[in-house]
């Protein structure tokens, strides 16, 4: 890959292997890169450790999303599903097991595939379509058992609520929608920009980013980001942070955001922004926390850049990874 390309690269997806000592990362030119975290983390690092052990050809174009169960890494580009073995893949076998789209109308039209979630309470894939629908696969069949329609435009994310086994879905229509796994049906719908304390017409009303963590949720765009009780459904907490927010997780008692911006944001439940931790990149795409292992505890982040900071202590970052 030549100068040019490396400047324009984005990174818009990450996923560490199941035994927590590989990260998978994904890129606006359809590759997926694969780096060791026991080799950049020895005391033998050297400058070669933060390259790949492996770059592929994944799909035509980006690579939205990545995700990974016990056994399998699977990618998602522009209307198709793709899934690798991860033991195959650290023996540098790049052969996909197998690669699915979901049924759409139109033939001709190739909606990519924004976002996608386990759903372990009925072993599927939870699929965030382009085509302004929810997709569910099943993956003891491998086949596509039903559509979610309801949102009036594309769909940008998806969670599961574990226990209730609910999904919810946001998309560039403002609106959060919870659905019944397990009848399809729409049981809420929350249009976030119609409240006066998340509502930012500066920035539209799109939903990129939903995370949920049992009673609550995370979601923001256009909207701040704002924190939810699900069984009020009433906003609790808004976060004063500045551009579109793309990615966040609860970790702990804080939650961690990433989005416009080359930081890493620290945000505490009640609303307050504790730390804003400097990255390599001008603006965020992903992050990502390594529970698979003790060994190689990291938050990765990624975004505008061929750069993939890694921070062994939130506080910092302590080296990046290059495409």
């Amino acid at each position: 890959m030549g100068p040019v390309e490396l400047l324009h690269m984005s990174v818009f997806s990450q996923s560490f292997s199941p035994c927590g000592r590989f990260l998978a990362a994904g890129n606006n030119y359809g590759e997926i890169a694969v780096f060791s975290l026991s080799a950049a983390l020895s005391p033998d690092a050297t400058a070669q450790s933060q390259k790949p052990v492996l770059t592929f050809s994944a799909h035509e174009g980006p690579v939205f999303s990545l995700l990974s169960n016990e056994c399998h890494l699977l990618s998602a580009g522009n209307g198709e599903v793709s899934c690798w073995n991860w033991a195959e893949l650290i023996k540098k076998n790049t052969k996909p097991l197998w690669t699915k789209r979901p049924n759409y109308k139109s033939s001709l039209e190739i909606p990519e595939i924004n976002s996608m979630t386990f759903n372990p309470r009925d072993n599927s894939l939870v699929l965030a379509g382009g085509d302004n629908n929810v997709h569910i696969l099943d993956l003891e069949s491998g086949l596509f058992k039903s559509v979610l329609q309801g949102h009036s435009d594309y769909v940008h994310c998806v969670s599961v609520r574990g226990r209730e086994g609910e999904i919810l879905s946001g998309g560039e229509d403002g609106a959060v929608r919870m659905w019944d796994s397990r009848t399809g049906q729409c049981v809420h719908c929350i249009e976030v920009h119609k409240y006066e304390s998340c509502a930012r017409p500066q920035f539209g009303k799109w939903i990129s980013c939903v995370t949920t963590d049992s009673d609550w949720m995370l979601c923001g765009g256009g909207p701040s980001l704002s924190l939810w009780h699900l069984r009020s459904l009433s906003p609790t907490s808004i976060f004063p942070l500045i551009g579109c927010q793309r990615q966040t997780s609860f970790y702990q008692d804080m939650i961690l955001a990433v989005g416009d911006g080359p930081s890493v944001s620290h945000c505490l439940l009640g609303g307050e922004v504790k730390a804003q931790i400097p990255c390599s990149p001008q603006s965020l795409n992903t992050l990502q926390l390594n529970t698979n292992s003790t060994d190689y505890r990291v938050l990765t982040v990624g975004g505008s850049s061929d750069h993939i900071d890694v921070f062994t202590n939130l506080s910092y970052r302590t080296f990046s990874f290059t495409f």
